[in-house]
């Protein structure tokens, strides 16, 4: 409710800056800019009312995808509106003896407003979907020959719900997985944000990706249903099953707190997989010691642990694990990323917050994910996919 209130007070306030600062100046632009207001205004009630008023299951992708929508907006016009006010009543205040207002002040305003505006709306509609595949060479000391040039798709936090009537998206991203001719795929969880409704058919889509030795996966915090509302203890593991029978049937063998050890060109590769739970800051990790037992004398140890803060608390110096391969960070779907510089508010939360990592001989890739959580854009940290090719050292 307190939302709501600020949201029509930045309604009424920006209508009397666009009034008291170009009305007089340019009728022309004051109409252009109060037309443009009026149709940001309508989108955004509009959001709101179909987000507030919506009465069947929460993670109906139609519902998830007008909260996206809703808190989109809310940023899009709230913010630069709520930047405009401030910048122009400072003004006035300044003013105060001399009446009116600073015109260059609120000219700043508009300025700074316009440009929050464009990026958010560029993020929305171009950054989301901005998919780029990041290739990675990471050397293993002592890796069999038989295994030197091992190549592993990554792929991360699809949060299925956010593609919702954008399904040639995620064929899109599934060609290129297959573009890359994989031998093992590797999915480090989040499915969905709350619940397996999100998969609305997915399943059939995502079963087109292939590679020579199998697809695996793992479930990541938002697919155990904690972030359901209102769930029970009982209805968050109904959710959890069906997100891990409806990633198996997208071609995934499920690894829950366990490992499997396959055979490639005659060597041995373990693969184990820990689950994911709760939600930030009381993230909490499956038995490690328990799902990696039996994988000793395995030629090649690749851990799938969907939190990459796992990796320092449960991995380094710990075990034999030469490569963990996570997700969940998104890179907060915001930052810098360059030849030169790799930056993201996610890094105060999550030291290896992207990227490739080491530590002595062990390795981890954290994976930036495909899809969008909490709001429905990516300011220069674009979904990734990912090849790792693996070589001797």
């Amino acid at each position: 409710m307190a939302l709501i209130i600020i949201l029509i007070l930045l309604e009424i306030l920006t209508i009397l800056v666009l009034k008291e600062h170009l009305y007089r100046a340019s009728f022309r632009q004051f109409y252009f800019a109060l037309s443009s207001h009026i149709v940001i205004s309508a989108w955004l009630w509009y959001v709101i009312a179909a987000s507030v008023l919506y009465r069947g299951s929460f993670d109906d992708p139609y519902n998830i995808w007008m909260h996206l929508n809703m808190s989109g907006m809310i940023i899009a016009a709230g913010i630069p509106r709520l930047l405009l006010c401030i910048f122009h009543y400072t003004g006035k205040l300044i003013s105060f003896r001399e009446g009116g207002h600073s015109r260059r002040l609120t000219g700043a305003g508009f300025i700074t407003a316009g440009l929050l505006l464009t990026v958010v709306t560029l993020g929305a509609f171009a950054g989301r979907y901005n998919f780029r595949t990041e290739e990675v060479t990471v050397k293993i000391r002592r890796l069999d020959k038989n295994l030197d040039g091992l190549r592993i798709v990554h792929i991360s936090d699809l949060h299925l719900g956010g593609f919702h009537k954008h399904r040639a998206k995620i064929i899109r991203v599934i060609d290129e997985v297959n573009r890359l001719k994989p031998d093992l795929i590797i999915n480090t969880g989040d499915f969905v944000s709350y619940g397996w409704r999100e998969f609305d058919g997915y399943d059939t889509i995502l079963s087109d990706a292939r590679s020579r030795y199998g697809n695996f996966a793992v479930l990541g915090n938002h697919d155990m249903g904690t972030y359901y509302p209102g769930s029970s203890q009982e209805e968050q593991k109904a959710i959890a099953s069906k997100v891990r029978e409806l990633a198996e049937a997208s071609g995934y063998i499920v690894l829950s707190d366990e490992n499997m050890i396959i055979e490639i060109e005659g060597s041995s590769v373990a693969l184990t997989g820990v689950e994911t739970y709760g939600r930030h800051p009381d993230i909490t990790h499956g038995d490690l010691r328990k799902a990696a037992e039996g994988t000793g004398t395995a030629g090649l140890s690749i851990l799938l642990a969907h939190d990459p803060n796992q990796w320092r608390k449960d991995v380094v110096g710990k075990t034999g694990i030469d490569l963990t391969l996570s997700g969940h960070t998104h890179g907060m779907q915001v930052g810098i990323i360059t030849k030169r510089l790799r930056w993201s508010p996610s890094k105060y939360f999550y030291p290896e917050w992207g990227g490739l990592f080491s530590e002595g001989d062990q390795y981890l890739y954290v994976n930036l994910g495909l899809g969008v959580m909490g709001v429905p854009f990516r300011i220069c940290m674009p979904p990734e996919i990912t090849l790792i090719t693996l070589v001797a050292e």
